[in-house]
């Protein structure tokens, strides 16, 4: 009996060691792998930490502001200010 588990134990350490792959590899070489591209791997570096040197000053506040609010309302303010001059009847079934 205990000839048997010996001799199973290294079967198995013997076949876990022989089909040992590479993960997604496949039989490829090194060399046919991607190349990493510096400025990628910089700008990924930086998108992760971006809410830790993120600072919240006049300049960027306004910025925010200017493109998030005054912009958008300007162009609703404009196709609404078309619409009603048109006199489109679709414009009157939204109203």
């Amino acid at each position: 009996m205990l000839p048997s588990l010996l001799a199973r134990g290294a079967t198995r350490s013997a076949v876990l060691t022989t089909q040992r792959r590479n993960m997604a590899g496949g039989g490829f070489p090194y060399k046919m792998s991607a190349k990493k591209n510096k400025f990628v791997e910089e700008w990924n570096g930086r998108r992760e930490i971006t809410e830790q040197a993120f600072v919240a000053d006049a300049k960027k506040t306004r910025q925010i502001l200017w493109f998030g609010v005054a912009i958008p309302y300007f162009i609703y303010w404009l196709t609404r200010s078309e619409f009603e001059k048109q006199g489109n009847p679709k414009y009157a079934d939204m109203i």
